[in-house]
């Protein structure tokens, strides 16, 4: 061989390495996110979960991938995208809301860290919160079964209201539960109260043009997926219909609600990132404890409260954790 052709061959091959090295680096490991909520409402929940990843020691595009399905609200859609994310496949599902029974259902083998309002071991999701077993862990937070407080800050709110509105979702397990603790509540205390059914767009219209006519003074917003879907829809027909409301999370308050009280949503995200990032270093479901959300807030929007011409009293505003102004 002539030198000139030696040198050729061996310039080809070094220019060849490097190409072969970026082929056989392993690829970054793949978290499926999987929500019934919308992207466009999400932003805030969506960086706290990327918190917890972080804080785990997990940054995209850096060392991880992640695949977002949202059902938007169409809670139907979550069984099909679960099984879209196990045949990806993912790592991982970071299963939020409504999406954990979703996934469970999906796969038997791929790791789930859900985030559920409702009690994890009655949904069977874990066998139990201690030694959850199987292949999902994750957090679990208060939100339905807070009813009854939400119901008292109401009626704190506006002393004598006459009859308060229960907006729930009847086709929710937790609704149903959170709509029994709230008529129980209303019984102790000698509150009229009206229930309306919010289960679909056209329902909710229909609720909100109910409210004059029953001569409902202020209006308790359950807590639901399917609601947090339509969360500025909802702020908004309150305003409109200048009525009162108290709602689950501070998102509500921040786009505009009067009143919100309930966990830290965004808490439960960043746990819930955590515990993802945990998994992806080694460790397994089977072996975390399902973690509680203890961080509750109440969050009053003044600018809400003088355009409904209702007063704050200095003891709402003492015990508030926020006040917007």
């Amino acid at each position: 061989m002539k030198r000139r052709e030696f040198l050729t061959l061996v310039g080809g091959a070094a220019l060849a390495w490097p190409h072969t090295t970026r082929a056989q680096q392993p690829s970054l490991p793949v978290v499926g996110f999987l929500s019934g909520r919308s992207p466009g409402e999400s932003a805030t929940v969506v960086a706290a979960f990327r918190q917890g990843l972080s804080e785990a020691g997990y940054a995209e595009p850096r060392n991880v991938t992640i695949e977002f399905r949202w059902a938007e609200g169409q809670l139907d859609r979550l069984p099909e995208l679960a099984r879209e994310l196990v045949n990806r496949p993912v790592d991982v599902i970071a299963a939020l809301g409504e999406s954990g029974p979703a996934a469970k259902a999906a796969t038997t083998t791929t790791p789930i860290v859900f985030g559920s309002g409702g009690d994890p071991v009655q949904i069977g999701l874990v066998t139990s919160l201690n030694r959850p077993g199987g292949n999902a862990t994750g957090a679990t937070f208060l939100t339905g079964t807070l009813g009854a407080k939400r119901l008292g800050l109401l009626r704190e709110l506006v002393p004598g209201a006459k009859t308060v509105a229960l907006l729930v979702n009847p086709a929710w397990s937790v609704g149903q539960m959170q709509t029994r603790d709230v008529i129980e509540a209303a019984r102790a205390l000698g509150q009229k109260l009206l229930v309306l059914d919010g289960g679909s767009d056209d329902k909710i219209e229909a609720a909100f043009a109910a409210l004059a006519p029953q001569n409902v003074s202020v209006l308790l917003v359950g807590a639901d997926p399917f609601f947090d879907t339509r969360r500025d829809h909802l702020v908004a027909l309150a305003l409109q219909h200048r009525m009162p409301a108290i709602y689950q999370f501070r998102e509500y308050a921040v786009a505009g609600g009067l009143m919100s009280y309930g966990t830290s949503i965004g808490e439960m995200y960043r746990l819930v990132g955590t515990y993802v990032g945990r998994i992806l270093k080694g460790e397994k479901p089977a072996d975390l404890p399902v973690v509680q959300v203890t961080k509750f807030e109440l969050v009053i929007n003044l600018k809400t409260a003088k355009s409904l011409g209702v007063k704050i009293s200095d003891d709402l505003l003492s015990i508030a954790d926020e006040v917007i102004e």
